[in-house]
């Protein structure tokens, strides 16, 4: 086959503008696999792209999707291969662009085995989440690092989200307690399900409600979504030594904080994006993600979370949930 479908963005717009168009299958290069879509995430960052605001990186496809899971069918398996993976093999890949389509290639290192006991339509759900919140949480929040075998405790902005929902459940299986926001009492419920203590931010103050549940301490890290005026509630949140980690910037992208708080009580402010990173630094996530959160699916101790899964071509209708944010979990495609 030479050819495929895809779902592409002739112009910038609202979820209308994404059409089903053929596409050349795309050709893996040095170190990269080629694979058969089953399914494609939706996340924020393909909204933020189709309506002009995200850009793909130099050399990605100009196709949306930061992740697929499917069957491998070709490619250059001469380098690393930690995970030892072969034509014929279920995975699951981050991309920096492309997964909206029945085929796409991805560097071999980021590609993982799809996790025993899951589908693949059902693993099309981790890498996007899954090393995004790996990478801030653990990696740049360094939460439950400071002390050998410390349980410190996270917040989480938006914890219905699909980012949301990953950082709950990570945090909350490996021990630490956690605190999340959520837009109402539905969503709260759903939270708490995973093992949060959830505030609707709509009627509740965060700030007082972690501070209560910590005796007056606050939370060791924040995960945030929203920054602009949140940032300096979020610093008050935080215990001393805290760190906040900025990932999206769907409030605003100015803040005004107290600088000699922060100085007084070392707090740390840190950020990231992931699309943007290098090959090696994403293989590297993939090796920790298989090595601590792989075996907790395989003993159910982590599930997908799910909310919806649109036929491909339908991909306006879940761009228009993903705007609406009535999603709990996770949004995919399916070929």
């Amino acid at each position: 086959m030479t050819t495929m479908q895809a779902i592409d963005i002739p112009h910038f717009g609202g979820p209308e503008v994404l059409r089903l168009a053929e596409r050349p299958v795309p050709q893996p290069g040095a170190g990269e696999v080629l694979i058969k879509v089953v399914a494609s995430g939706v996340n924020r960052p393909d909204v933020f792209q189709r309506q002009g605001h995200y850009a793909p990186p130099p050399g990605a496809s100009d196709l949306p999707g930061l992740e697929v899971a499917g069957e491998v069918v070709d490619g250059d398996f001469s380098g690393s291969n930690p995970f030892e993976l072969k034509r014929g093999d279920a995975v699951c890949a981050l991309l920096a662009g492309g997964g909206y389509a029945q085929y796409a290639v991805a560097p071999l290192g980021q590609c993982l085995p799809v996790p025993r006991g899951m589908s693949t339509l059902e693993a099309a759900s981790l890498p996007e989440n899954y090393f995004t919140v790996w990478s801030n949480v653990f990696d740049r929040g360094h939460l439950g690092q400071r002390e050998e075998g410390s349980k410190e405790s996270l917040l989480v902005q938006g914890g219905s989200s699909g980012i949301g929902v990953t950082a709950i459940q990570l945090a909350h299986a490996l021990g630490h307690p956690v605190f999340a926001t959520a837009g109402n009492d539905e969503k709260c419920r759903a939270c708490e399900s995973l093992g949060a203590r959830a505030i609707n931010y709509r009627t509740e103050d965060f700030v007082e409600r972690v501070k209560a549940w910590t005796d007056g301490r606050g939370a060791d890290v924040i995960l945030d979504m929203v920054a602009g005026d949140y940032v300096p509630r979020e610093l008050d949140a935080l215990a001393d030594d805290g760190r906040l980690v900025i990932i999206a910037t769907l409030g605003g992208m100015k803040s005004t904080i107290d600088v000699g708080m922060l100085m007084r009580r070392r707090l740390r402010i840190t950020g990231s994006t992931l699309r943007v990173r290098s090959v090696a630094f994403k293989s590297a996530i993939a090796e920790k993600l298989y090595e601590h959160i792989w075996p907790l699916f395989a003993d159910k101790r982590l599930r997908p979370v799910i909310h919806d899964i649109f036929p491909a071509h339908d991909a306006a209708r879940a761009h228009a949930l993903m705007e609406s944010s009535a999603h709990i979990g996770k949004i995919l495609l399916r070929w």
